[in-house]
């Protein structure tokens, strides 16, 4: 057993690093090269694209009844948790609240906004306190963008990956209390759009949701579409790329931390802190770096940071699946209040889902931000100008693969 997203987690069998290093950087290659074969044109229309939805259906989802549902249920579930973390046992073992917390709900968000959609703004029980307390709204600054989405970010992820007692159900329950007053605070004051840009959970479960295939149009009818176009209904925000590099360099954090290397160390908090510090920021570096050596060879006019930021979210995506889903299968059983069985899914199915998630991600991305590419790049230099953002999806599957298989 060792310790990993804030409970007991289990080290997983090792993937055959070799094959599964060269089997990932190809996918990425062969991608690539057919893109720039196949694909000349920007083929995706974001939310000019998709197929519409039956009417019926659009209405019973835009009801009042649905949206008073899905807000009181949300609340409920809320309540629910926090009684429990504050009135149950005081030992995740026999508390159910903490694999509520870190698996049903964290982990929960990515299948939930893939299946469904951006359905978390619905369920939202902090957004739904808010709008019930009157109040002359202030206007939040354009220039915030995703700061405080990303602040409350990295409180989360302290407390999951660092904080030496993050299964406690007490600290969870402090950290849920003070999260949940401060931004009910924020929301009264701001409004809606408060939890657009700075409410953690709704921001990270609402760019997760651009890769659903059910999104809206700009008409606003609710359609089928292609998750690809999904990615380019995110608008542009300031701080919106550093929000995405710090879920992938957590990601890498917390790989890290399963290595021999690291286990064997005794970092105590401050180590830890400085850990998940460095990988954020050698994670941002990277793409930084890549970034640069892109921008002599776009068009006049274009910044490469929002322009290429929603390709990193099928990286983000496929990372998470890697790095949480025999956590997920195996630590939510704890929130039935029952033994973890770790017989229900086998060492080679978690490599297979780990490795494919990673590689499925990057190939994705890489599909994105080609798109993008041959709309923001100069004509002569669309091939050349993708070689650096190539060069590190190759790099970013190569850490990937490796931190999952343990090597």
């Amino acid at each position: 057993m060792i310790l990993a997203h804030g409970l007991g987690g289990r080290s997983d069998l090792p993937v055959p690093l070799w094959l599964a290093l060269y089997a990932g950087a190809a996918a990425v290659v062969v991608s690539f090269f057919a893109l720039t074969v196949l694909w000349k044109k920007p083929k995706l229309r974001g939310a000019d694209a998709g197929q519409p939805l039956p009417l019926g259906l659009q209405r019973f989802i835009d009801s009042a009844f649905s949206r008073v549902a899905s807000g009181v249920l949300g609340v409920v579930l809320f309540v629910g948790f926090l009684a429990m973390a504050w009135a149950g046992p005081d030992r995740s073992a026999d508390n159910p609240a903490p694999a509520w917390f870190y698996v049903w709900f964290w982990v929960g968000l990515v299948p939930l906004s893939l299946l469904f959609g951006p359905v978390w703004r619905r369920l939202n029980p902090l957004r739904t306190v808010a709008s019930l307390i009157p109040s002359r709204h202030r206007e939040l600054p354009d220039r915030f963008g995703y700061l405080p989405a990303i602040v409350g970010l990295l409180a989360f992820l302290w407390l999951e990956l660092v904080f030496p007692h993050s299964d406690s159900p007490r600290a969870i329950a402090l950290f849920g209390t003070v999260y949940a007053v401060i931004h009910i605070a924020l929301g009264v004051v701001f409004g809606p759009r408060w939890f657009d840009r700075g409410d953690a959970f709704e921001v990270y479960a609402r760019l997760v949701a651009a890769l659903s295939p059910f999104g809206r149009r700009a008409d606003g009818r609710l359609v089928v579409r292609n998750p690809l176009d999904g990615l380019l209904t995110i608008s542009p925000a300031p701080w919106l790329t550093a929000l995405v590099l710090v879920v992938l360099g957590s990601t890498a954090f917390d790989g890290l931390t399963r290595l021999p290397f690291w286990t064997s160390l005794d970092v105590g908090v401050l180590g830890g802190t400085a850990g998940l510090a460095v990988c954020i920021a050698l994670t941002y570096g990277a793409y930084a770096g890549a970034i640069s050596l892109t921008r002599p060879y776009l068009r006049r006019g274009f910044d490469p940071y929002p322009a290429f930021a929603p390709s990193l979210i099928p990286i983000m995506v496929g990372y998470t699946v890697a790095h949480y889903f025999s956590f997920a299968v195996f630590s939510g059983q704890q929130g039935f209040g029952r033994a973890i069985d770790y017989t229900v899914v086998s060492t080679g199915v978690i490599a297979l889902v780990q490795i494919a998630g990673i590689v499925a991600g990057h190939v994705l991305a890489v599909t994105s931000a080609h798109d993008r590419s041959v709309g923001v790049l100069r004509a002569n230099y669309v091939k050349v100008g993708q070689y650096p953002m190539l060069a590190l999806m190759i790099g970013y599957t190569a850490l990937g693969i490796a931190l999952v298989s343990g090597s």
